[in-house]
């Protein structure tokens, strides 16, 4: 599922939230953006799967096992702006993003 969202600058905000439950998400843009997924609360998370956004390729988040407690992916973009993402519940296993975007 498509979805765009406003992001605001200069710190990690959680586009999607799993608790006992496994997804994948696929980024793209905006250039310099940075993704992660987080496992956890507070200081007792820790961080994973981070990566930097070129604008051209696709990247993969995975949430597993590890939502058993709770899990969210997070973008942290350099300036305010509009992200679109592609999202698929469940087990899903994905190389690539269904519809281009």
């Amino acid at each position: 599922m498509l979805k765009t969202k406003l992001i605001t600058c200069c710190d990690w905000r959680t586009v999607e939230s799993f608790w006992n439950a496994n997804g994948t998400a696929f980024f793209k843009a905006p250039d310099g953006a940075q993704i992660k997924v987080r496992y956890g609360v507070s200081w007792f998370g820790f961080d994973r799967q981070q990566q930097t956004l070129n604008g051209y390729d696709y990247k993969k988040l995975e949430v597993g096992l590890g939502s058993l407690g709770y899990a969210r992916m997070q973008i942290k973009v350099p300036r305010n702006t509009d992200v679109t993402y592609d999202v698929y519940g469940g087990g899903v296993a994905r190389p690539s993003p269904e519809i281009p975007f």
